[in-house]
């Protein structure tokens, strides 16, 4: 049996540091922050780390149960 899939969206707030790498958080999510060295590569580690972060609390619900 497969799980339906949802589609989620969370504000991302992406920055360019002084060493011109960019920085991409997303407040909603306490832990889901990554950089890249462009903003192509940035978007795509962001979807990556909300990805595992909301993988992770679906894994503490579970052991909670």
């Amino acid at each position: 049996m497969t799980k339906p899939m949802h589609v989620l969206h969370f504000k991302v707030l992406i920055e360019q540091d002084e060493d011109g790498l960019f920085v991409a958080s997303v407040p909603e999510l306490p832990g889901c922050y990554t950089q890249a060295k462009t903003l192509e590569e940035a978007r795509k580690r962001t979807r990556e780390v909300i990805e595992l972060v909301l993988e992770e609390k679906e894994n503490q619900k579970i052991l909670k149960l």
